[in-house]
Formats: C-alpha cells, structure tokens, sequence
C-alpha cells in the first residue's frame, strides 16, 4: 500500500463522508486559485497544515515527503520567470522575484488543499460513489481496476528488484542497467498477463459491463460542510481584509 492510502485509512476523518471532505478540501483549492497569493495563499496553506496536523491527524512526514515532489516542480518552473528575453540578450525580468513567489505560493496551498483530501479519504471510498454524481460506470470501473492493478504491479516490481539484489544484480553499474532492462521487460508482460486473466475471470463471472462493491453507508454531516463553508468563507473575508491594509 502506498504511503498515501496508508495514512488516509489510518486517517481521524476515515469514517466521515468523502463529500464532507471535499467541501472543505475543494473549497480551500478554490481560494488558493481565486484569491491573491498575498495573502491569501499563505492564509490557504496555514490553514490547511492546521487541519491536516491537528485535527486530522496526518502524519507530518509523510505529509512533507508527498508535498515535495510538486513543490520542488513548481519552484523549478518559477525560476524562469526570474529571467526574460529581450532583443538585447537575456536579463533579468523587472517584477521576476514577484511573479515568482506568487507562483510557489499559490501552487504550494493549492497542492496542500489536494493533499488533504488525498490524506483523509482512500480511493477506494470515492470510486464507487462517482456514479451517483453522474460518471459513467465504465469510466469508474477502469479508474477502479488500474487502482488495483498499480498495487499489483509494484508489489511485483519490489519483488522482482529484491530477486535481483539478491543474486547479485546491482552489484555493478552495468549490472544495475541490465536488471533495470530486465525488470521492465518482466513487468511488462506480467500486466499483460494479469490483465487477461482478469478478462477471463470476469467473463467467467457474467461481467454485464459494471463491477458491483459494497460501499459503507456514511452519513453525511451538515455540521461538518457548514463549519467547512464557514471556515472557507473565513478565509476569503481575511485575505480582502488584509489585503486592504497591507501593501
């Protein structure tokens, strides 16, 4: 299990309905969008670390560890808003450092309003209540097979890795490329072969086209979305309200 689907079925908020998280978590996203980067991505992201750390009780390392990735790629796309090209030659851009910070705020609290969502509610709550907002069934039954089918596979690829160190297959460079080579073939065709026999099995089991789950019957709070829109729109007044009196 990764990480991330780890920490979200170990999560406080595991029981609450994912449509109570997404007001809160898709409400945050929005403000981060919408409103100015000063101050209301640094308000988006406070706010956000405070949920997720206090009260939803998300690990902060692992937190950290799958904030990085995007953030890293956002400060790698900002540094070239630092630069611009003239006719002259290639300098300095007058308001660079500005549109730069701008851009790492603003991804930074949208990235951490998607995590929380991703923190407290598994996949695997989501994908079956999808049809009941209007997504094709069969949209949701292929996102819920490669669901399974990602687990599969990197189980296999750790195993097969392991296999290799084992026998010597990292001992050297040229022999870390040819197990690497060897690893993708071997994965390659062990998806394929774990996909037919999943055609196979559910032919065998008269698939109509729909992949029928049980799906825990989970209330949903209005308590909980009406403190989230409370909450969103807290945020929202504050970042006009600061943003009037601060330069």
């Amino acid at each position: 299990m990764l990480p991330i689907d780890a920490a979200a079925h170990a999560s406080a908020w595991r029981r609450r309905h994912p449509a109570d998280k997404a007001v809160l978590s898709f409400g945050l996203l929005g403000c981060a969008v919408a409103l100015p980067p000063w101050p209301g991505a640094v308000l988006v992201a406070v706010t956000v670390l405070t949920i997720a750390l206090g009260f939803a009780e998300v690990p902060a390392q692992r937190l950290w560890r799958a904030a990085r990735a995007p953030l890293g790629f956002a400060v790698t796309g900002a540094l070239t808003l630092l630069v611009s090209i003239r006719a002259d030659g290639v300098g300095w851009a007058p308001d660079g450092p500005r549109h730069a910070g701008e851009l790492v705020a603003r991804s930074g609290a949208a990235g951490l309003a998607m995590l929380l969502f991703a923190f407290t509610t598994p996949l695997s709550d989501v994908l079956p209540r999808l049809t009941r907002v209007g997504v094709p069934a069969a949209v949701v039954d292929v996102a819920a097979v490669m669901y399974r089918m990602l687990f599969l596979l990197y189980d296999t690829t750790a195993r097969i890795n392991q296999a290799q160190a084992g026998r010597l297959g990292h001992r050297t460079r040229r022999a870390r490329w040819r197990s690497v080579a060897g690893l993708g073939s071997a994965v390659f065709v062990h998806a394929f072969a774990r996909a037919r026999r999943l055609e196979e099995g559910l032919a065998g089991r008269g698939y109509d086209g729909r992949l029928r789950v049980l799906v825990d019957e989970v209330p949903v709070s209005r308590g909980f979305i009406a403190r989230s829109v409370l909450l969103v729109a807290a945020v929202v007044v504050a970042t006009l309200l600061l943003g009037s009196v601060m330069p």
